[in-house]
């Protein structure tokens, strides 16, 4: 692929904090959030970098490779709002992936397709979404996205209710999305406590479901930005 290293993304934020979700959660990442989300979902915590006010620094691709050389992390997530909507983002992606031991990870929305990168050579993991009715965005998800899921991607489901339990196993029996990726849940932050989700795991044998909790929101104030 052909980079053309000054095309610029909207960055809003970078900073180092602890991966909170997929194989990876526990440790050390570079997070990189671009602006702007074709979605609203109703539980967002980053709200403020979606809105059309937003304040953000235009970065070339070559300005950003360097903020992923200097940060000394391995472990580097692209995300948003919705990273996968802005213009040379595949560009992006392929420069990251040309350095040398680094691990990327989209994190996209569910609603956007992950087709074009199944036969990438070297392909960036994917973190994706099903936004479940407590969201106000199931009709938005992409279920095509299912077919080009590889082993270390992860689909999480947000759960804010008994009602989004119920649907993310429907979702995951009815496209075995065990046997492809790493399936998560994770609780609305507020909504619905941790152990009711256990309990229904339980009730329902979900031996292959990970639950994962919203590390920055138990280490940091759970309004913090930047972490």
């Amino acid at each position: 692929m052909d980079i053309n290293y000054e095309s610029t993304f909207p960055l809003v934020e970078h900073f180092i904090s602890i991966n909170g979700e997929g194989r990876k959660a526990g440790q050390l990442a570079l997070f990189i959030r671009l602006a702007g989300c074709n979605l609203d979902c109703s539980y967002c915590d980053t709200k403020w970098a979606n809105k059309a006010d937003v304040k953000f620094e235009k970065k070339t691709i070559r300005e950003i490779v360097d903020i992923v050389k200097n940060s000394n992390c391995k472990n580097v997530t692209l995300t948003g709002g919705e990273p996968l909507l802005k213009k040379d983002v595949d560009q992006l992606i392929a420069a990251i992936l040309e350095l040398d031991d680094i691990r990327l990870e989209i994190e996209t929305n569910g609603s956007q397709s992950i087709k074009k990168y199944d036969d990438w050579e070297r392909r960036p993991v994917m973190t994706l979404d099903y936004k479940l009715a407590s969201s106000g965005c199931e009709a938005a998800m992409n279920t095509e996205n299912f077919n080009y899921l590889h082993k270390e991607d992860s689909v999480k489901f947000v759960s804010g209710s008994r009602a989004d339990l119920e649907r993310t196993l429907e979702i995951i029996t009815k496209y075995d999305l065990t046997s492809k990726a790493n399936c998560i849940i994770s609780p609305v932050f507020g909504q619905i406590e941790p152990v009711e989700i256990v309990d229904f795991m339980k009730e329902h044998e979900m031996n292959d479901v990970f639950l994962q909790l919203q590390m920055h929101k138990i280490i940091w104030d759970p309004n913090k930005q930047g972490v």
